[in-house]
């Protein structure tokens, strides 16, 4: 049995070794790190999967963003599985509750970059985001979004921005978390 649950401070070491073994050191010269750099992932949507064991097995996170003229939306990622689950549903699971607790807090918009093959089965397009840039080089048919909300991304046009809280800053209003956790959806089990 695997656990979907939101990611606590304990699980940082090892979600920094998971995402090194999954992407090597070259993951923190990508464009999207540097959306989030310095940053805090979105309020309460960080997510792990364990296993019954309490073992790390996936990880997913959201950051705030500005999508150009769309306005507040979601970068998501990374999101990994440890190599030994792959194939078991875990990643899907993360992607699944990273995408219904966004909505149930009330965003509008996903964007990320990775493979259409894999995202479109969730509801990313290319056509999506196809007037939106990120804001250093990427390869323009990995950049993807979703619509939580009809139209979140109809006509957007511009450079995705980082809007997340700085590292360190003060809380905010705990509200997003608040209305996540009435939505039930805080623990997940995924057999």
């Amino acid at each position: 049995m695997v656990t979907i649950r939101h990611e606590l401070p304990s699980d940082v070491a090892a979600r920094e070794n998971l995402l090194d073994q999954a992407f090597g050191l070259k993951r923190r010269r990508k464009t999207a790190e540097r959306l989030r750099e310095g940053r805090l992932p979105a309020e309460g949507l960080a997510f792990v999967a364990r296993s019954r064991d309490a073992h790390l097995l996936g990880t997913v996170r959201l950051w705030n963003v500005e999508a150009g003229s769309a306005g507040p939306a979601l970068l998501l990622g990374p999101i990994a599985v440890e190599q030994r689950s792959r194939g078991r549903g875990v990643g899907a699971a993360l992607m699944n509750e990273a995408i219904s607790q966004a909505k149930a807090i009330g965003y509008r918009a996903i964007v990320l970059v990775g493979d259409e093959p894999y995202y479109g089965r969730f509801g990313f397009t290319r056509q999506a985001v196809s007037d939106l840039r990120m804001p250093g080089p990427i390869d323009r048919d990995r950049f993807l979004g979703l619509e939580l909300q009809p139209g979140a991304l109809d006509g957007a046009k511009g450079v995705v921005t980082a809007t997340g809280r700085p590292i360190g800053a003060a809380r905010p209003d705990r509200a997003p978390r608040l209305r996540a956790q009435r939505a039930g959806r805080t623990d997940r089990s995924i057999r």
